[in-house]
């Protein structure tokens, strides 16, 4: 398998439109597009264009808003620096190269914080190598339910669009992945869902075998994301005990009510793009905004944004509690929030 084969366009998704992460096309499309900051202009002005060019507009605020920039959280700035240390560190190393494995509940910013230091990695890799585009720094891969080798070996395949019969086996499998990530200088792996590994069935203890078979062919830092993955047993055993003797561990949780939250809400309202919106209004209701998300930063982002959508879609064009209150949020958030609100 050739290098060039690793960009090639295989599959339903490969022409045209938005592609998924775990996608070669998916990954530069995240990495490269940047997020279009549309103008900030007075209801004034918005009233004198036309009807088809305030319906642009407001198509541009709406798919902005659905993708609003991410907030640089102290995990997210941890993650960074730590995963950044450990590429350094191990860019000699011959074996034994360090890991990071991410680890908290669900809606605590894992994904986004191991896709936020992959994309700064392949921006600090297009540096070192302008004008070199056959190069691949970074793969990103999840590990589905009840997995077994083959269906990872055959994710890191569908990431590098290595095209794959249904004779393949998983040798060949293995030995194309690791041709084409030598070839093309892969020196990240980013793989999420890692909870989906159980150690204490066989397949769990394949797959983790399998994992360790890559680490040890591609020179590359290999970062781990997964819920509570200390309680799915990933450290016991004697598997367990190898991944816990090469992998750093850090923990993300929910925010506590205090400075850092205070300021997440006063960024995204600052990434707003309504007109009608009250500057500090926002930061006004940040102990609602923190019972009502738990302090989930992933329930944040979701209320701001759904609400920024509603005032859009309104034409109320501004967020107040009232239209904070008729978005839905996840279960979990939900029912924090109802057990506070009983015990008060």
């Amino acid at each position: 398998m050739t290098p060039a084969a690793a960009t090639a366009e295989h599959g339903p998704h490969a022409r045209g439109g938005p592609h998924h992460l775990t996608t070669l096309q998916g990954w530069r499309q995240f990495t490269t597009a940047p997020v279009a900051l549309p103008p900030a202009i007075s209801q004034q002005r918005w009233s004198a264009l036309s009807e088809a060019d305030q319906a642009r507009h407001d198509e541009d605020r709406l798919d902005y808003h659905t993708r609003m920039a991410v907030v640089a959280t102290s995990a997210l700035q941890q993650v960074i620096h730590a995963g950044r240390r450990l590429t350094l560190l191990n860019r000699h190393a011959i074996s034994a190269r360090r890991g990071l494995i991410l680890s908290g509940p669900a809606g605590t910013g894992k994904t986004t914080a191991i896709t936020q230091f992959g994309k700064a990695h392949e921006a600090i890799d297009r540096r070192r190598h302008p004008g070199l585009h056959d190069r691949i720094p970074v793969i990103y891969v999840t590990v589905p339910p009840a997995a077994t080798p083959r269906m990872v070996a055959v994710e890191f395949a569908r990431f590098l669009g290595l095209p794959l019969t249904t004779r393949a086996n998983i040798t060949d499998v293995i030995e194309a992945v690791c041709g084409v990530a030598l070839d093309t200088h892969v020196s990240v792996v980013c793989i999420d869902e890692i909870h989906n590994l159980q150690l204490a069935t066989r397949n769990g203890a394949e797959v983790s075998d399998t994992l360790k078979y890559f680490s040890e062919r591609i020179s590359a830092t290999f970062i781990y994301a997964g819920i509570d993955v200390e309680r799915q047993g990933l450290f016991t055993g004697t598997r367990g005990r190898q991944i816990a003797g090469r992998f750093s561990l850090i923990r993300t949780t929910a925010f506590p009510y205090a400075d850092e939250w205070q300021g997440l809400v006063a960024s995204l309202e600052a990434a707003l793009r309504l007109r009608r919106h009250r500057p500090g209004s926002l930061p006004e209701l940040d102990r609602y905004l923190h019972d009502r998300t738990a302090g989930m930063i992933g329930s944040l982002s979701h209320l701001i944004r759904g609400a920024a959508v509603d005032a859009i879609l309104t034409g109320t064009e501004a967020i107040t509690k009232t239209v904070l209150d008729l978005v839905e949020l996840d279960h979990a958030a939900d029912s924090q929030h109802t057990t506070k609100r009983r015990r008060r």
